[in-house]
């Protein structure tokens, strides 16, 4: 950390002297150091087994100008879609996400935004263990009050996708996964009661489609059936709620919330008399959403054709209990298949997290390899060193692999624990 700190120093001065002087020879240099840090030129030169530029860009993450942060951040995401680095996460990981909630604070929108995705970044890349556990832990705090004080949609929605990948990976807790739901619930119900299930109508479709979706990631990893709860009202809350934004106007909205009812079913199993009610209730708006005219001059069709398919596939599911099954390509004929909604919600997540960084994480990614129960192909096995291989085991690595293996599904098995206001009960199950 001496080293760091040298360096943190040294780069503060050099900015001191470029605001006293636009035209001094320190300005150029700063200006070069920025420009070094582009997205072009981490594509071209980072190379696997070379973190040379990483620990510059890192080092980059203390300087004053919030653009060489920017640039720095920009880097390092680009890096880490590009190869996992195991080796300068192990020396590095603590300092990287240090800097990174350090963004939060100082930063602009954009450095916000790019920081709250390296941190979902770097704990996918950590994959589940201890140092997944610290991640989410420290980060927190940090995400509460960012949350809490930021009027922007586009960091409200950086920071709730950040918050579904670390609880994904790092909860191993039930009470984790409730603290994080509670924490998505209050970005759309921020002033209402527990008991209040009315929306927040200035919260926007892209901020909720954004919440539903985060908090959907969450919901898989659940291991609960209606019949197994003794209080099931949370669960009817969800659903209620749920089915309310099937009428809102944005379809990105419907699509999440058909998605997350469908999903909601699916790990409940089978269900009693008050929710078989409401399903029928459900049904008669999902089958109307599947056949939705486009009227004349529809604005969006492919959003139309979008949610049409999808409506389909939920009332398939509901009527024949066949869920949408979806092959994914992975380098060459290697395929990553999916056969229940958990599955489906889990790879678009993922998949739409990674970006251009999905295939190399599904090629190299233990932790993904483990959730998606995928194995690649021979030659594009990452082979560990002793030292790596810390990384993703803790003393208790056989249950963490299990863990990790069934999506963290016994997370939800302690007794009394309600997941938020907008969630439900899975404490009170008893085996049958």
């Amino acid at each position: 950390m001496g080293k760091r700190n040298s360096h943190r120093k040294k780069g503060a001065a050099m900015l001191d002297m470029e605001e006293d002087d636009d035209n001094s020879s320190v300005s150029s240099s700063m200006t070069i150091r920025s420009d070094r840090f582009s997205v072009m030129e981490i594509e071209e030169e980072v190379e696997v087994d070379d973190d040379s530029l990483l620990n510059e860009a890192l080092d980059a993450l203390y300087e004053k100008r919030g653009s060489t942060r920017e640039n720095a951040l920009s880097s390092i995401i680009v890096a880490f879609n590009n190869s996992l680095h195991h080796q300068f996460m192990e020396k590095n990981f603590v300092t990287l996400l240090h800097q990174c909630l350090n963004s939060f604070k100082r930063g602009s929108t954009k450095e916000t935004c790019l920081a709250s995705h390296m941190i979902g970044l770097l704990a996918l890349s950590v994959g589940f263990g201890d140092n997944a556990g610290e991640i989410l832990e420290e980060s927190m705090s940090p995400l509460t009050q960012a949350l809490n004080k930021s009027a922007s949609e586009t960091v409200k929605i950086a920071l709730l996708k950040c918050l579904a990948i670390i609880t994904f990976v790092g909860g191993s807790e039930p009470e984790q996964t409730e603290r994080s739901m509670q924490l998505m619930w209050q970005v759309v119900h921020p002033k209402l009661k527990a008991n209040n299930v009315q929306l927040d109508t200035k919260t926007s479709g892209a901020t909720l489609s954004a919440m539903v979706g985060a908090w959907s990631l969450l919901v898989t990893t659940m291991d609960v059936g209606w019949n197994k709860v003794n209080n099931s009202k949370d669960w009817e809350e969800s659903l209620i709620y749920l089915s309310s934004l099937l009428d809102k106007e944005d379809r990105i909205v419907r699509i999440a919330a058909g998605e997350a009812l469908a999903l909601i079913f699916e790990i409940g199993g089978s269900y009693g008399t008050s929710q078989q009610g409401l399903k029928a209730k459900i049904m008669n708006r999902v089958r109307s959403l599947s056949a939705e005219a486009g009227g004349k001059g529809c604005a969006n069709k492919k959003d139309l054709t979008n949610q049409r398919n999808r409506f389909h596939e939920i009332v398939e599911y509901f009527e024949n209990g066949s869920c949408p099954e979806v092959s994914v390509k992975i380098g060459g004929d290697s395929l990553l298949q999916t056969s229940t909604w958990s599955e489906l919600i889990q790879l678009n997540f993922v998949k739409h997290f990674l970006g251009e960084g999905f295939v190399k994480h599904m090629q190299e990614n233990e932790f993904l390899h483990e959730v998606f129960g995928f194995t690649p192909p021979k030659k594009y096995e990452h082979r560990l060193s002793s030292s790596e291989k810390r990384m993703f085991k803790s003393p208790n690595s056989a249950l963490n692999k299990a863990r990790t293996r069934h999506l963290n599904k016994q997370r939800m098995l302690s007794e009394g624990k309600k997941i938020g206001h907008f969630s439900v009960s899975c404490g009170d199950e008893e085996e049958a």
